[in-house]
């Protein structure tokens, strides 16, 4: 089966863009019922690697995915996949570079500026920095309130002109285009406004906090901005 998987993988990287789509779906599925965890060192289609810290990971679509906003603001939100998509979109062409070596170039997203969902909800004072959580239901992040409000962190929803699917963290995704790409969380589902940072889940295994590529991790590679 783990051969199999290889010699899929290699395919992907070798044809089209929307075969490549479809070996992202195949290794998405795998990875779901793979204890062993091997299948998130296989490449899928573009030079993504699949992972997911969680045994199993629900998909979720229209009908059934929220968003929530909460914590240290004024005006709570929950915002359906609908709903996402019928805000005012911003589109952001950069490099994808993953802390553990590999890079994907000029990779477009799609999505709702994280500062619109902030200033709709109201920020209030005492807050300083953002937690992410995932329907995963064991994936987390954080960032300072500074860093969230850059013009290149959005909730995506597209990537390279396609929606999210689920290996890729969809339908919606924390995208943060200057840092390693364990801070883009996947499968996003929360946002809470807190008075301090608390660390993410791989924070909690020794990753930087601020995470910005070649500047962080003890790792040299060439700026994403």
């Amino acid at each position: 089966m783990v051969l199999g998987m290889i010699g899929l993988g290699a395919a992907g990287l070798a044809t089209a863009p929307y075969l490549g789509r479809g070996v992202d779906a195949v290794l998405g599925a795998a990875a779901d019922k793979d204890p062993t965890g091997l299948t998130g060192l296989l490449p899928g289609g573009g030079g993504f690697r699949y992972y997911s810290v969680a045994a199993s990971v629900p998909e979720r679509g229209p009908e059934n995915y929220r968003l929530t906003v909460d914590g240290l603001v004024e005006r709570p939100a929950t915002y359906t996949l609908d709903a996402l998509r019928g805000l005012p979109q911003t589109r952001v062409v950069r490099d994808v570079q993953c802390v553990t070596g590999w890079r994907v170039p000029g990779t477009p997203f799609e999505g709702v500026s994280l500062t619109r969902l902030l200033d709709a909800a109201g920020v209030r004072p005492e807050a300083r920095a953002i937690r992410f959580t995932c329907f995963d239901g064991t994936y987390s992040e954080s960032l300072t309130l500074p860093q969230a409000r850059r013009d290149d962190v959005m909730v995506a929803l597209n990537m390279q002109g396609e929606p999210l699917n689920h290996a890729h963290g969809g339908p919606a995704r924390l995208y943060v285009a200057p840092m390693y790409f364990y801070k883009s969380a996947k499968w996003l589902s929360g946002i809470t406004l807190t008075r301090e940072v608390q660390t993410g889940y791989w924070e909690d295994f020794g990753y930087d906090v601020d995470a910005w590529v070649g500047k962080s991790n003890g790792r040299d590679d060439a700026p994403t901005v």
